[in-house]
């Protein structure tokens, strides 16, 4: 069984530095890589922080040699792959604290981290110790929201639990309740939110239709996750009369 558990265990990182290869150049430019986050916190999840370490140094090595990807294609992964096992694992389970992980892994240690890289290593000019945080952090947040949402729906169908057994992983059951996933919803209009105001700022889209558009979309979603709670309570209320 302990055989069977790391050949599986082998097949799905691999499955995972190929497809996460394949899927990073999806809405990347220098600075963010949504997909490469999602990558990192699907494998954290699934096998735990070593593996989900191993992912990311493996996939970043191979978009460096042959996707010509800067240092920053290790910088930007590393801290976030590994500290989101950790976080998930600390806290039992918990998903959000998954995608936590990987934010204050990528979007803060990993973006510091990055200015002597590129600074001192790759001989980039005109950086500061900051200028790498707000991308990485919207990169992270679009990343997170991705695999927050994939997990989740595993989690709740009892997939996830199922595939974590197979793997010989650490189970956890971290279901979602009403609360929970108004909170997400709401959540989710913070997350867009703050990624159009950053790629406003990063390709100068100064218009002010970008700045009504942010604060509309974040009602909007607000809204939705009001809607979805009240009309979840009542539809458990009228179950219990019936």
């Amino acid at each position: 069984m302990k055989t069977r558990n790391k050949l599986l265990r082998l097949v799905v990182l691999s499955v995972l530095i190929a497809l996460g290869v394949v899927i990073s150049p999806i809405l990347r430019f220098e600075g963010m890589c949504p997909m490469a986050h999602f990558i990192n916190i699907v494998c954290a999840v699934l096998l735990g922080p070593l593996e989900s370490l191993i992912c990311a140094v493996i996939i970043g090595i191979i978009r460096m040699l042959f996707l010509g990807i800067p240092p920053i294609a290790l910088t930007g992964a590393i801290f976030g792959a590994f500290l989101s096992g950790v976080f998930y694992r600390a806290s039992k389970g918990k998903l959000l604290f998954a995608v936590l992980g990987e934010i204050i892994g990528t979007g803060v240690i990993g973006a510091i981290a990055s200015y002597p890289v590129m600074t001192f290593i790759w001989g980039k000019e005109g950086l500061s110790w900051l200028f790498y945080v707000p991308s990485f952090i919207c990169g992270t947040l679009i990343g997170g929201s991705i695999a927050y949402l994939f997990l989740r729906k595993l989690t709740d169908n009892g997939l996830l639990m199922q595939f974590q057994k197979n793997l010989g992983s650490t189970c956890y059951n971290d279901k979602s309740t009403v609360l929970g996933n108004a909170i997400t919803i709401g959540a989710l209009g913070v997350v867009f939110f703050i990624v159009i105001k950053v790629l406003t700022g990063i390709f100068g889209m100064a218009d002010a239709i970008w700045n009504y558009l942010a604060f509309i979309v974040l009602g909007a979603f607000i809204v939705a996750g009001a809607v979805y709670y009240v009309a979840k309570k009542l539809k458990g209320r009228e179950n219990d009369k019936a």
